[in-house]
């Protein structure tokens, strides 16, 4: 989101993908750099990426009523994912094994909280005409198609040409080699990206490769309580 955001808004024009790290671009809300980048001075309208739950965003969200595009994913995906990430950023605890990181991802004990929580919060956000649903498997399987709709809810008429030329660069194996959204300039101490790579695989469905029968059993049964009240139909099938 923050290498298609940024080229829908440019309407293709590459320069800022190339030449600006993915932070400074399109900065997290919860990170220290916002304070740094000066960003009131921002012409309108400013791009931020947040991991913030619905609950915790600043009062100005709800004064303002910006635009939001929320993504999902498959949480045994994001559980997958973050497991990983863990194993590899050096500011993160240690995700322990599977068994154990599994546990603390069902009770919300990790970095941003419950899963469920935090999709619950945003699917119930008010002003829905101001949010957009997208899941990371609408854009694996369709990334032309996600892009034409993102362009619409931001109020952008593209030319077909230039829709493509954005879901092409914004491929995951071309994302990949572009070294201001790679994470390859973040420093080994903070990042081992031998362990890991930042950008791993880029698939959905790799929980399957992880996990245990015992845990595939376990995480329904949570996600089949916990998820009981919620009516939205996710793109998934877990």
């Amino acid at each position: 989101m923050q290498e298609i955001v940024p080229l829908i808004q440019s309407e293709g024009d590459m320069a800022a993908v190339l030449t600006l790290p993915n932070w400074d671009r399109m900065p997290w809300m919860e990170e220290h750099r916002a304070i740094v980048l000066n960003l009131e001075q921002r012409p309108s309208p400013r791009m931020f990426t947040t991991h913030f739950h619905y609950s915790m965003m600043p009062a100005s969200y709800f004064k303002v009523k910006p635009k939001v595009i929320y993504v999902m994913r498959n949480p045994k995906d994001v559980f997958t994912s973050s497991f990983h990430y863990y194993g590899m950023a050096s500011y993160l605890v240690d995700p322990g094994t599977a068994d154990e990181f599994l546990d603390k991802f069902l009770s919300g004990k990790v970095m941003f909280g419950s899963w469920f929580d935090h999709v619950k919060g945003w699917l119930n956000a008010e002003d829905q005409d101001r949010v957009m649903y997208i899941s990371y498997e609408e854009m694996i399987l369709d990334l032309k198609a996600s892009v034409t709709k993102m362009s619409r809810f931001l109020g952008k008429s593209l030319r077909e040409e230039v829709i493509a030329k954005i879901a092409d660069h914004c491929t995951f194996k071309n994302m990949k080699q572009n070294k201001m959204s790679n994470y390859s300039m973040v420093p080994v101490e903070f990042m081992d990206q031998k362990k890991s790579e930042f950008l791993r695989k880029g698939i959905a469905g790799d929980w399957k490769n992880l996990f245990t029968e015992a845990q595939t059993e376990k995480f329904n049964a949570i996600y089949k309580e916990k998820m009981k009240d919620v009516k939205f139909k996710f793109f998934w099938d877990l």
